[in-house]
Parts: C-alpha cells; sequence; structure tokens
C-alpha cells in the first residue's frame, strides 16, 4: 500500500523527522499536535481555547488525508493540568459528542513549551 505524508507547514517537522499525518491505506495516524497560542483568541491559560484550535486544525489534515473528524476512532489526550478536565471535554465533546471516538486523558509533567496545556494525537480509519 502507498505512504501519504501530510505535512503542515511546522518546523519542527524538517527538524525533528517527523509529518503531521500518515495516511497508509485506510488508516491515517495524526502526531500529537498542540495549539497555536496567540495569546488573544488561543491563551496559554485556556484549555478550552486549545483543545477547539488543535481539533479544528487537525480536521483540515484529516480532509488532506482524504479522511474527516468522523472517522477518528481514536484520540490520545495529554495535559500539563488535569484540573484542566472539564474544559478540554467539553471541547472534545463539542466535535466528538456523536462521533465517540474511543480517548484517554492523561496528565504529563510538562510539554514542549509552558504555554501548552493540551496535546492530542488521533488515529482515523476511513471507511
Amino acid at each position: 500500500m502507498p505512504r501519504q505524508n501530510i505535512l503542515s507547514g511546522s518546523p519542527w517537522e524538517d527538524k525533528m523527522g517527523y509529518c503531521r499525518a500518515v495516511r497508509i491505506g485506510n488508516i491515517v495516524e495524526v502526531a500529537g499536535t498542540v495549539a497555536i497560542v496567540d495569546g488573544e483568541k488561543v491563551k496559554a491559560d485556556d484549555a478550552f481555547a486549545q483543545t477547539n484550535n488543535i481539533i479544528e486544525r487537525i480536521s483540515k489534515v484529516l480532509e488532506d488525508a482524504g479522511a474527516s473528524l468522523g472517522d477518528v476512532v481514536r484520540t490520545r489526550i495529554f495535559t500539563t493540568d488535569i484540573n484542566c478536565f472539564d474544559e478540554i471535554a467539553r471541547a472534545h465533546g463539542a466535535y466528538f459528542g456523536d462521533i465517540k471516538p474511543t480517548t484517554g486523558i492523561y496528565e504529563i509533567s510538562k510539554l514542549v513549551s509552558p504555554d501548552y496545556l493540551v496535546e492530542i494525537e488521533f488515529t482515523a480509519i476511513v471507511q
């Protein structure tokens, strides 16, 4: 089966040697993705806005891979503050309330920048 790499233009892709998503056959794996924290719409202390920003951006990545949020079967959510659970869950539920992929949420000590509260990985299977 051919491999399709989906690049997002992040400088980290070349630096680390990865891409935002890979599709092989009907499986799409999306790399851990953090929000674009702009200090206005998405702030460093707003887990809801960060989660929303991540899912909005990954929706486009999935589209580039020939998939959609409706094809997502698993999300893995990492947070540096589990007390943000309700805000993360509210944003995740707004997109996946009817889709209901499997998921896990894990508190970790830190992400690559202190501005990030949330990082999410996605797995999709195109029907």
